[in-house]
C-alpha cells in the first residue's frame, strides 16, 4: 500500500533503511530497496535525502547517536562524584558498544562498513561528541580538586584513547573473551590512579 507524501518522514525512511541494511547488507542495499519497503517511489526518498551517501550518513549518525544519548545522562548526573562519573561513563560506553555488537550482529557488521565510509564526517563528529562529554566530566573533577588535569580536553582524549579496546568496533571480536571485564576494570583503576589529584 502506497504512503502519502505527508506520512513519509525522514525518521520513517531511516527506520526502513536500517531494516533494508539488516536484510541486504551495505553492498546490496539500494535507495530503490528502501523505497520499495516504504511503498513509495525512490524519488520520494530523494526528496528527504538528496543522495544515497546522504541517506547512509544519516542512518549511521542515527545509530551512533543512540550511544551518545545514553551517556549524556551520566554527564549530567550531579549526585555522582567525578571519578564515579568517569567510571560509569566509560562502563556505559563499553556496554552500549557490546550490546550493538552482540544483540544484532548483522546490523553491527553493516554499520562497521558504513562507519568506514563516513569516518571523516559522521564518525568524526561522534568521537568529538563523546570526547566532549568526557571533557565535561574531567573539567568538573579538576574544578572540584578531585582530578589533576591542566587541560581537561587533552586528558579526556587520552582517557578515551586509552580505553579504545573496549569501545572501538575494530576490537569487537575481543569483547566476549573470558576476563575482558576484569581487564577493563584494571585499565580503569590505572587511569583513575593517574587522574586523581595528589594530596
Amino acid at each position: 500500500m502506497s504512503q502519502t507524501p505527508t506520512t513519509l518522514t525522514a525518521e520513517r525512511i531511516l527506520e526502513a533503511t536500517e531494516e533494508v541494511l539488516r536484510r541486504h547488507g551495505p553492498a546490496k542495499a539500494t535507495v530503490v530497496d528502501v523505497a520499495r519497503a516504504l511503498g513509495v517511489s525512490h524519488g520520494s526518498v530523494y526528496r528527504h535525502f538528496r543522495t544515497k551517501a546522504a541517506l547512509r550518513e544519516a542512518v549511521t549518525k542515527r545509530w551512533l547517536d543512540r550511544t551518545t544519548g545514553v551517556l549524556a545522562a551520566i554527564v549530567a548526573a550531579p549526585d555522582l562524584d567525578p571519578e564515579t562519573r568517569v567510571r560509569e561513563w566509560l562502563a556505559a560506553l563499553f556496554a552500549a558498544k557490546r550490546r550493538k555488537a552482540f544483540d544484532d550482529p548483522e546490523l553491527f557488521a553493516t554499520y562497521s562498513v558504513l562507519t568506514t565510509e563516513t569516518v571523516e564526517t559522521v564518525v568524526g563528529e561522534h568521537i568529538a561528541e563523546l570526547t566532549g562529554q568526557l571533557t565535561e566530566i574531567v573539567r568538573a573533577g579538576a574544578d572540584s580538586g578531585a582530578f589533576t588535569a591542566e587541560n581537561p580536553a587533552t586528558t579526556a582524549l587520552a582517557l578515551f584513547r586509552a580505553t579504545d579496546r573496549f569501545h572501538d568496533p575494530h576490537y569487537a571480536g575481543e569483547w566476549e573473551q573470558p576476563g575482558v571485564e576484569a581487564e577493563f576494570e584494571a585499565v580503569l583503576d590505572l587511569l583513575m590512579r593517574g587522574l586523581r589529584a595528589r594530596g
